[in-house]
């Protein structure tokens, strides 16, 4: 396959807070970009850097050479893909579409096959990590399933949003690589929650407590972020806990698939069910801290 670099025109579908950046970062890269989103005013900043307006996704697709989506569910994946006026309507036979999204790893690999077998065209599963900072910054970690000649022909593309790129395996295997890390950030931030609340409870001055825990081999990046959310208390969205919830649904249902023995993750989906439920919903992710804090007498 032929490598995909500027001037190839490409696409993007899907401008949250994620999407945006990534799609910044693709403009910026020299790609001539097209965009499409559900309301036109997240697309504003990318139309005024040179990027063209697209009233549906078949539209967005006509003569790109790739396209990205970061949706919300499977669901919203589906319709983008396969509803009316959707990508598949207009994507030509070679393309790859690579989905950035975080769904499950079943229907992505369902989507792969039947966009291959009516469209000849190649959907990657592409999840990323490293939030919002990733994705402003270009450095995300994408964790690929999918056709590996489509992988390495939509490298520049990749480049362009990412620093970490691994192709993982069969179509559905990048989802299946990001419910595991979504697991591990869950429970760290878990276990993070449970030992400041254990610091404040015992008296300790929380600050001091993450400074001394971040010195040693408890170091991570959920105790080096997170952690100073926890403790200041700030809980504007970066990663809402809702899309948390979502993801750890999918962890769970990953390892039930597969038959794995996995009673942290059962623990930590039932954690983000509760956060949720406590009407933190909106709330950045790391809100769990709020919830743990309360469950156990301390003022949130």
């Amino acid at each position: 396959m032929q490598t995909i670099s500027p001037p190839a025109p490409v696409a993007f579908l899907g401008l949250g807070v994620m999407g945006a950046s990534m799609a910044a970062n693709i403009l910026k890269a020299g790609f001539p970009l097209t965009v499409h989103n559900r309301s036109r005013g997240k697309a504003e900043a990318l139309e005024a850097g040179g990027a063209r307006w697209a009233a549906t996704p078949a539209e967005a697709a006509r003569g790109a050479a790739c396209i990205g989506l970061c949706l919300p569910d499977t669901p919203d994946v589906e319709a983008v893909l396969f509803g009316p006026d959707g990508l598949a309507g207009g994507v030509a036979p070679g393309t790859v579409v690579i989905d950035f999204s975080t769904i499950a790893a079943a229907p992505a690999a369902a989507f792969a096959r039947r966009l291959q077998e009516e469209r000849g065209a190649y959907l990657l599963d592409s999840p990323v990590s490293g939030g919002p900072a990733g994705a402003r910054d270009g450095t995300l970690t994408c964790m690929v399933g999918g056709d590996p000649a489509a992988f390495e022909a939509a490298r520049p593309f990749f480049e362009a949003v990412g620093k970490t790129l691994t192709h993982l395996g069969p179509p559905g295997a990048g989802q299946v690589c990001k419910s595991a890390n979504q697991l591990l950030v869950a429970a760290t931030m878990q276990a993070v929650s449970e030992a400041l609340a254990l610091g404040r409870k015992a008296g300790l001055d929380p600050a001091a407590m993450r400074q001394a825990l971040l010195g040693g081999s408890a170091r991570s990046f959920v105790l080096e972020n997170h952690a100073k959310r926890i403790n200041e208390r700030t809980f504007a969205p970066g990663f809402r806990a809702e899309l948390m919830r979502k993801d750890t649904r999918l962890s769970l249902a990953a390892m039930r698939d597969h038959g794995v023995f996995a009673p942290a993750t059962a623990m930590v989906a039932q954690m983000m069910e509760a956060l949720v439920n406590s009407g933190r919903g909106g709330l950045d992710s790391s809100s769990l801290g709020a919830l743990v804090a309360e469950l156990s007498g301390l003022e949130a």
